[in-house]
């Protein structure tokens, strides 16, 4: 089975925060590593499960759930970013990466939009 370029990079994604989610453990920053994990993961989740959807508006639902995590990565990449837990190569490796991703479900959900107000 081929992947196409949003699942890819969502799982890619994924793995880069359980890599960072193993470095805050052995910070003992365990509170916030639990929740990056939770939502970083969550985007290539939501991508995979969006696949099997049952609609249109399912498929735009599963991609919104996985731009809003992908939204809560971002905010807990700032947070570590500034409290110094992770550095500023780390962040800014990570946030490029999440805001492609943020980009890529923007797009494709505004386009599945467009594509239903057509129809």
């Amino acid at each position: 089975m081929e992947l196409d370029a949003k699942r890819i990079k969502s799982r890619d994604f994924a793995l880069r925060i359980i890599k960072l989610y193993r470095f805050l453990i052995d910070k003992k920053a365990f509170d916030i590593g639990k929740q990056i994990l939770r939502c970083g993961t969550s985007i290539g989740a939501n991508v995979a499960e969006s696949e099997c959807s049952e609609s249109d508006s399912d498929f735009i639902h599963k991609l919104s759930i996985a731009l809003k995590e992908a939204n809560e990565t971002e905010y807990w990449l700032d947070l570590l970013w500034r409290s110094d837990l992770i550095t500023t190569q780390q962040y800014d490796s990570l946030q490029e990466d999440c805001i492609e991703l943020i980009k890529i479900l923007k797009s494709i959900i505004n386009s599945m939009k467009e594509k239903m107000r057509k129809t």
